[in-house]
């Protein structure tokens, strides 16, 4: 979820699947007017697709593909072609910009291993090119060819493009807690107006950047590229799209490694819930270390972590009314919503910790808003000369073609304020309001909350982290539960995703799977 942002994408590629505050937050679920349909999982448990491809498809099955060089030393990269429209293939193609970098070895080659950093929207090539594909254990980069596609939509694939950078900038800076009908009436504003701009750009592309049709896709490069089987590292909201490859060709499924899963089969009310109180869990993971440390601007030894959160809620409020300087070129001052932004970004990794005390030390103590706008900025992608990547522009495509908003107005956002509040003193305002997204989004959703089993895949390996800020541990017990095959990794630590981060534990242990392909044992924890 996105490699250029920080270290913490470096490492980790879990990226944006949380809800950025003015992005739809993440895969927004189905929108009913009862509370508890609205909260219960769902139990649709979608079918597997025919072993063979049918014969319509057999043009993009049976495709060439030719390697070119792509400017980055030991990489390739090519562009594939896959149906716009896998119901009706002779309507037209979509474009895949796809990544490789051969295995090194020594040892026998074991094929692709495929990668997606998440998202929805980050780009997997780029996460490849800058860190997979050198920065992977040497051992499984030896045996394995690392492979990449930018998801339909995505980056080199035929990008969904919305609002220009200026635009953008107003659009990242709208207050996302209204204290009132002109402000309440501002943000719904600023949703439509995206949602608009995306519509206007490529209504057609809009709609068919689903994640069932990102996963056929990669069925299709997996063929291309000779691989019998799809072996796969997804982080974040790539687990959603690797477990959806396993459920829809559970014969074809590989060595599968998910890591900051999701649950797929929660609605939207239930989802964005779990993932506020997620980042409430991070965030007093935060401020237990940070009252420790001499340079917290938030509290000293002894403070507690409500209070903690009571002082950081406070700073907002004044950020609300009185935005400070930063010393930015285009004259952006730090707003609550960008300063809640910038600290929601550094609650993914524990070794960004020092960089938020010092960027919150520099806001609230010298009215300096450089910092927290250098974090926003990260987690938005938005680089020095003030353009965007199209990662937000993405992940509002996907996450609202996938399933249908959690809440269709902003009445039923007031009404459920409580609750969020609740799951999160600091945060739950504002990624309350952040669920309203896709209700003004020109295209309508294609599908909605699900079980996958994908029986008779072999076995996969499900990872999840107990303090992880946007997909919570309790997902990936869940989606363990689901996968008929799957084996529960736990990590025991904060931060988002776990392969990389330095666990010995966690990292032999998905090295051996990937490498000899043993499983662990179901219920392994490391710390």
């Amino acid at each position: 979820m996105h490699t250029r942002r920080s270290s913490r994408s470096l490492r980790t590629g879990g990226i944006l699947l949380a809800a950025a505050l003015l992005a739809s937050a993440c895969s927004a679920s189905a929108s009913t007017s009862s509370v508890g349909s609205a909260t219960a999982a769902a139990d649709v448990t979608p079918a597997a697709l025919p072993k063979a491809p049918p014969a319509a498809l057999a043009s993009y099955y049976g495709q060439k593909v030719r390697w070119r060089g792509c400017g980055v030393p030991g990489f390739e990269c090519a562009t594939l072609k896959a149906p716009l429209d896998y119901d009706k293939p002779a309507q037209g193609d979509i474009r895949l910009a796809v990544t490789r970098k051969k295995a090194t070895g020594p040892g026998k080659r074991l094929g692709s291993l495929f990668v997606n950093p998440g998202g929805p929207g980050g780009s997997a090539v780029g996460y490849v090119q800058a860190y997979a594909g050198i920065g992977y254990p040497a051992a499984v980069r030896a045996r394995y060819d690392m492979v990449a596609i930018d998801p339909r939509g995505v980056a080199r694939s035929e990008p969904v493009e919305c609002l220009d950078g200026r635009d953008m900038d107003t659009y990242t800076q709208t207050d996302t807690t209204p204290d009132d009908a002109r402000e309440t009436t501002e943000l719904v504003d600023a949703y439509k107006e995206f949602a608009e701009a995306c519509g206007a750009h490529a209504p057609g592309l809009l709609r068919h950047v689903s994640t069932v049709e990102t996963a056929r896709d990669m069925d299709v490069v997996r063929a291309v590229l000779g691989d019998r089987k799809l072996n796969y590292v997804g982080a974040s909201y790539g687990t959603f799209l690797g477990a959806t490859y396993a459920g829809l060709f559970p014969g074809r499924a590989g060595r599968l490694v998910l890591d900051g899963a999701m649950d797929p089969s929660l609605p939207a009310r239930r989802m964005n819930l779990d993932q506020t109180a997620g980042f409430e869990t991070a965030f007093q993971s935060f401020a237990k270390d940070c009252v420790q440390q001499p340079d917290c601007p938030l509290g000293t030894k002894g403070t507690s972590t409500a209070e903690v959160g009571r002082n950081l809620k406070a700073f907002f409020t004044r950020l609300d009314a009185h935005p400070i300087p930063t010393g930015d070129a285009d004259g952006r001052r730090l707003g609550e919503a960008l300063a809640t932004t910038g600290v929601i970004a550094a609650m993914y990794d524990e070794s960004s910790w020092a960089q938020l005390r010092e960027a919150l030390t520099s806001a609230i103590k010298e009215k300096d808003g450089a910092g927290l706008l250098v974090l926003s900025d990260s987690y938005y992608e938005r680089d020095a000369d003030g353009r965007y990547s199209n990662l937000m522009s993405a992940n509002a495509a996907v996450n609202c073609l996938d399933l249908p908003p959690a809440y269709d107005t902003p009445e039923e956002v007031e009404r459920a304020l409580p609750s969020f509040e609740k799951a999160s003193p600091v945060f739950g305002e504002g990624l309350a309001w952040a669920s309203l997204s896709c209700a003004y989004w020109p295209v309508g959703a294609t599908g909605e909350p699900h079980r996958i089993e994908a029986r008779g895949a072999a076995p996969i390996v499900v990872v999840g982290t107990t303090r992880d800020p946007a997909t919570p541990y309790r997902w990936a017990r869940a989606l363990a539960a689901q996968l008929t095959s799957a084996r529960l990794l736990t990590y025991e630590g904060d931060g988002h995703t776990a392969y990389g981060r330095g666990s010995a534990c966690i990292d032999s242990t998905i090295n051996a799977y990937l490498l000899r392909g043993t499983p662990p044992t179901n219920g392994k924890r490391c710390s």
